[in-house]
């Protein structure tokens, strides 16, 4: 595997805020139709829980904030579908708050905006060969 000069490999988890992880592991995998790659429950009453789109490798990791802190959405991931159109119809569809489809001159691709029940938003872009 290549290294960079810093011996960093790939990317591995994004910490997701969410304010109850059992509702969030139901939106991720049931209605995005994630996979659960590690639910498991460690220290005290702590809770550990990563999801991956179908065949990803970089897992989202569903946190509570920390003791004390409020809850801050985040919106600076980005996901990747092959086909822009029935990615927005399926989400819509189960009830997702999506925004329009953005269109753009190539060679950006068409992309929309859409959030998890905590306000967490994401951007779903077009892959270049989709």
């Amino acid at each position: 595997m290549p290294h960079t000069a810093t011996h960093i490999t790939q990317l591995g988890r994004i910490f997701v805020p969410v304010s109850n992880q059992d509702k969030a592991l139901a939106f991720y995998t049931e209605t995005l139709g994630f996979e659960k790659r590690v639910d498991i429950s460690y220290g005290e009453g702590e809770r550990w829980i990563e999801v991956v789109p179908g065949g990803g490798e970089a897992a989202l990791a569903l946190v509570p904030p920390r003791e004390g802190q409020p809850l801050e959405p985040s919106s600076n991931v980005s996901l990747e579908t092959d086909d822009i159109e029935a990615a927005h119809s399926e989400l819509e569809q189960r009830g997702v708050e999506v925004e329009d489809i953005m269109r753009f001159d190539p060679p950006v691709p068409p992309m929309f905006a859409f959030k998890d029940p905590d306000g967490n938003s994401y951007m779903l872009v077009q892959r270049e060969d989709g």
